[in-house]
């Protein structure tokens, strides 16, 4: 019996190895949030062209005093898990800009920055976590263009059109059918 007992201990401790680490109740709620975090964080590695005046769509927000918004029509795409990317030009009333490059996950209304744009036209890589849409220029374009009821574009082309005809047709209210077609 004496020599049973450190064997058991032995077998004991080798199974307790085996298991998987103990996580808590909001890391098994958030487990899948966490992993999509990590990989798009992974994947963003290009940015792309610096965005040129001509390809800038504009869209309205409201109360946000006399800055214009603007998307640039080249930079739009959607990635296979519902994340909306475009580059965004805030540009204020003496024609100061700020650039950044961003992607808004439809399905959990948050949103990402990728990279900020320099003044000599090209990218510095500042990722972000996903947040929360707390900027009201980040909730119209989620709302209104790029994710209306929290479901992503199709395709870029989409996005674009959205821009170009003042909102989503499901943000307004119409049937998708006449807008796919186009």
């Amino acid at each position: 019996m004496k020599h049973a007992l450190p064997v058991v201990f032995a077998l004991s401790l080798a199974a307790c190895g085996a298991r998987e680490p103990i996580k808590s109740d909001w890391e098994r709620q958030n487990e899948d949030k966490l992993s999509r975090d990590q990989a798009e964080t992974e994947v963003v590695t290009q940015f792309p062209a610096f965005p040129q005046k001509a390809n800038l769509l504009e869209f309205s927000v409201g109360g946000v005093g006399e800055f214009g918004f603007f998307v640039d029509r080249t930079s739009l795409s959607v990635t296979s898990d519902g994340v909306v990317r475009y580059v965004l030009v805030a540009r204020s009333p003496s024609g100061v800009e700020n650039v950044s490059y961003e992607g808004l996950r439809c399905a959990s209304a948050e949103f990402r920055r990728y990279a900020f744009g320099r003044p000599d036209a090209a990218w510095r890589a500042s990722p972000s976590p996903l947040q929360p849409l707390a900027r009201p220029w980040h909730q119209v374009l989620h709302r209104e263009f790029f994710c209306p009821h929290n479901v992503p574009l199709r395709t870029a082309e989409d996005g674009v059109r959205a821009l170009e005809e003042g909102g989503h047709p499901l943000f307004r209210g119409f049937s998708t059918d006449s807008y796919r077609s186009r």
